[in-house]
């Protein structure tokens, strides 16, 4: 982000963040992902239960960690991308 007073902004919203670096690491701690996006861990943990309440994300205990699936064959929610799936939008960072 630039350091020079403009303001700074992102094509992705923290919760496309979130996905991305789900797709990358589905046994990430929430830790790693607030770190990887540059969030707090509380806001990582909000923006997890919105795509899991959404049914993007869904979690299995894996002992003490959890392992993430996400649901790449829904589509995005806004109106100018209901034609995009998760599964298109993630390839771009492939």
């Amino acid at each position: 982000m630039p350091d020079d007073g403009t303001r700074a902004w992102t094509f992705l919203s923290n919760h496309g963040h979130v996905l991305v670096a789900l797709s990358r690491d589905p046994a990430a701690r929430i830790r790693d992902i607030a770190d990887t996006v540059g969030i707090t861990e509380r806001t990582a943990q909000g923006i997890l239960r919105d795509l899991e309440d959404a049914g993007y994300v869904s979690k299995d205990k894996v002992g003490r960690r959890n392992l993430y699936r996400l649901h790449v064959d829904l589509h995005l929610r806004h109106p100018a991308e209901t034609e995009t799936s998760v599964r298109e939008l993630l390839a771009v960072f492939d």
